[in-house]
């Protein structure tokens, strides 16, 4: 089972500034949880960072703690894409 990810975007082109987040909660291999986070300028593959949890609950706090912390920086919540 894995979870659409959350997408941020900030954007100023006065400042040539196009970032994105995305932020996912999956299972990992050994019955854990695991939130990955990958983040850089749009376009490029970014840079990529994994943290293993014991519980989805755990995950789940934990990415809704980045997301605010982001949204406070200024980075807003991408539309979804209908597919």
């Amino acid at each position: 089972m894995k979870d659409e990810p959350l997408l941020l975007t900030r954007r100023n082109p006065s400042r040539n500034m196009a970032r994105f987040y995305a932020l996912t909660v999956e299972p990992d291999l050994f019955d854990g949880v695991a939130l990955t986070r990958n983040w850089g300028r749009i376009g490029s593959k970014g840079r990529f960072r994994i943290e293993l949890f014991g519980s989805r609950q755990e995950a789940e706090r934990r990415l809704a703690a980045i997301a605010s912390q982001k949204v406070r920086r200024g980075y807003e919540v991408a539309p979804k894409l209908d597919r």
